[in-house]
């Protein structure tokens, strides 16, 4: 009776012991964060500003306040324009990346490209994320008016349009946040660096809170 009773509390001890790694291996996987690469220029490198002001650690600390566990990984390059993303996305990636944000075309109107070009490059950009699954969150960037109403029209019609067809997530713009404050040079001094093209600190942080349901959006469809 003494060897049945023993036999059996070591299979029971047995069967506890296997429940606590499965417990354990599951637990592990779930807290897991979400890996987001944001792929991006200048204003995604954070652009004169000291690092923890900048647009990636900002949004970073948004999202860990609504209670996101997400790594967000800071691939802005300064000056890069649609043609520099597309070149380095692929490397860019690693084992542990779950999605993507796209913040690219700024560069390519300061040099005047022709969107036909710059669309092209998107494109390849969502290519790579289609094949190794990615999620992407594609930011807009409008024209100004002096290019042209054509110029204008078919540049800022890439980025919605390519986000339906590659089924990705669409943020209007990057400065949406922005334009809470005003429209006009002028009016929006008070929130961009004096070169008028980069945001300040107090910039960043309207540029997050806009844009941040958005980021989130792209957690939750990455986590399913």
């Amino acid at each position: 009776m003494l060897h049945w009773f023993t036999y059996g509390a070591s299979q029971v001890l047995s069967k506890v012991r296997v429940a606590a790694v499965c417990l354990c291996t599951v637990t592990a996987a779930q807290a897991e964060p979400v890996e987001i690469l944001a792929l991006g220029d200048s204003l995604t490198a954070g652009y004169g500003l000291i690092d923890q002001e900048g647009f990636v650690p900002k949004m970073r600390t948004w999202l860990e306040e609504q209670g996101l566990d997400v790594r967000l990984v800071n691939a802005g390059v300064s000056g890069d324009t649609t043609a520099g993303g597309l070149s380095r996305v692929a490397w860019s990636l690693t084992p542990s990346t779950d999605a993507l944000i796209v913040a690219l075309g700024g560069n390519d109107l300061l040099r005047g490209l022709d969107p036909s070009v710059s669309r092209a490059n998107l494109e390849g950009i969502l290519k790579v994320a289609q094949e190794n699954d990615l999620d992407v969150l594609v930011v807009g960037m409008e024209a100004p008016g002096n290019y042209g109403p054509e110029y204008k029209a078919e540049f800022d019609a890439m980025y919605p349009e390519l986000a339906e067809d590659y089924g990705a997530l669409y943020f209007p713009r990057f400065f949406e946040g922005l334009y809470s404050v005003g429209e006009t040079p002028a009016e929006l001094r008070e929130v961009m660096q004096s070169d008028g093209i980069h945001p300040n600190a107090e910039g960043v942080d309207l540029i997050v809170e806009a844009m941040g349901p958005a980021v989130a959006e792209l957690v939750e469809r990455a986590s399913d």
